[in-house]
């Protein structure tokens, strides 16, 4: 059986300096004419979401819920107005005052967007110049020896300052690699090394456990931990949770169907099994990392299928539909190890590699954010308000016991940050490689009142 190098969330998102800035200050400035997503009131927050969110964000509930509104309708605006005008858009993100900015490369598309309600700011290169630009560098990325490739951590956009940054490890063979001179607009950042194996602590709330060969196996060297995702249901009606692809022991096998449980810490080879892997993506064409765990009954009957995330003490906040991510944007993620911890997205488009144990590369792509995620996080549900917006990839925090010392110790090389997979990118996967099959029609389990 092939095992994945990083699996546990020791994928290495960037530790991105761009857009990182602490955002302080209430909403402001005019929104667009496209409604917000319906969200929940801030008195229907879990008690220690609410706790997150001021440590985290420095925010009132009520300041959250508004910025993480204000953000999915400039996202709504922002693609609009890039399929209007292509050549002109050059990004869009929520500034630290709060408002919302539209980069354009002219001063006519800078009137638009101004007249529209919008802060513009012109910018050197198009949107689509810097995704160009990307494409270039993964290739001659891809043509690269392993020892070379493997010790670049992330290639990110960053439409603030019109440039690609790539994270690349601060080891003797990182100093040694020479970028390619072709590409323009290039930042070049150090991050730490870090990677190897994380504590196996099965906890209780979103937790889960899964190993290939079972639960039998007394030494618990093949378990590995993750967390749950959103539980979401297909159009046969199937109670589904999403999760992360690595996580799946069998993601290289024909049979992807490895058990997934609940774990007993007092007996983890008694269990309770609550379903299993039904399929897993790594890579591929889409560059995702997601699995799809199909609940049984035991799971159903505990009410793991609702439309809720859990969070510290078994807590639970309901999700009231999706989002997409965008710079500036607040989120919080849920996790077993972490539990609710916030931050904001400081990158929409992150592409990282993943190395199996065969040496097999996988191209992962997703945002980064700055939440502090730890090894056994990978899998669990990121928010922005109350709306899913994806789930927990990996992080360069994934070795450290606990989100102060890593805050302490990542804070030279720009603070935490973790790697998301944007579920709106994951349902249309799933949906699309279905052939009307489990997960055709997938849609994530939604309620609540909305505000």
């Amino acid at each position: 059986m092939r095992k994945l190098v990083a699996r546990r969330a020791a994928v290495r998102a960037a530790s991105l300096g761009v857009a990182a800035t602490v955002l302080l200050a209430p909403l402001s400035g005019t929104a667009s004419a496209n409604p917000a997503p319906g969200q929940l009131s801030a008195d229907a927050l879990p008690a220690e979401l609410v706790e997150a969110i001021s440590r985290d964000l420095k925010m009132t509930p009520t300041e959250y819920l508004d910025r993480a509104a204000r953000a999915q309708q400039l996202r709504t605006y922002a693609s609009d107005f890039r399929a209007e005008r292509p050549d002109d858009f050059a990004g869009a993100w929520i500034a630290a005052d709060g408002k919302p900015v539209v980069a354009v490369t002219s001063a006519d598309a800078a009137r638009i967007a101004t007249a529209d309600g919008y802060l513009a700011q012109l910018a050197p290169v198009s949107a689509e110049s810097l995704e160009n630009s990307l494409t270039q560098l993964a290739q001659w990325m891809s043509g690269l020896p392993r020892e070379l490739s493997s010790v670049i951590n992330s290639v990110a956009i960053d439409v603030l300052n019109s440039q690609l940054v790539v994270s690349i490890a601060n080891t003797p063979a990182g100093h040694m690699l020479n970028l390619p001179t072709l590409i323009a607009n290039i930042k070049v950042i150090l991050t730490p090394e870090g990677g190897g194996p994380v504590e196996r602590r099965p906890m209780g709330g979103d937790t889960y456990i899964t190993a290939a060969e079972g639960l039998q196996d007394d030494t618990l060297l093949g378990v590995d931990v993750c967390s749950f995702g959103f539980n979401s249901v297909d159009a046969a009606g199937n109670a589904l949770n999403i999760s992360a692809g690595h996580c799946d022991p069998n993601i290289d096998e024909a049979d992807q169907g490895a058990p997934v449980y609940l774990p007993n810490v007092r007996d983890i080879t008694n269990s309770p099994e609550l379903g299993s892997f039904a399929r897993a993506q790594l890579g591929g064409p889409a560059a995702l990392d997601y699995s799809v765990i199909q609940l049984n009954s035991t799971a159903i009957g505990g009410g793991m299928d609702r439309p809720v995330v859990r969070g510290a003490n078994g807590t639970t906040l309901t999700i009231t539909g999706t989002a997409d991510p965008i710079i500036g944007a607040p989120v919080c993620k849920s996790g077993q190890t972490s539990t609710f911890t916030c931050g904001f997205v400081v990158a929409d488009r992150v592409e990282t590699q993943l190395y199996t144990a065969d040496g097999d590369s996988r191209t992962i792509r997703g945002f980064a954010s700055s939440a502090c995620t730890l090894g056994g996080d990978s899998g669990g549900a990121i928010v922005t308000g109350t709306l899913a917006l994806g789930i927990t990839s990996g992080s360069n925090a994934a070795d450290a016991p606990d989100c102060n010392e890593a805050n302490i110790a990542l804070a030279p090389y720009g603070g935490t940050a973790t790697l998301g997979i944007p579920i709106r990118s994951i349902l249309a996967d799933i949906d699309a490689t279905s052939g009307g099959g489990l997960g055709s029609g997938i849609q994530v389990r939604a309620g609540g009142q909305a505000s």
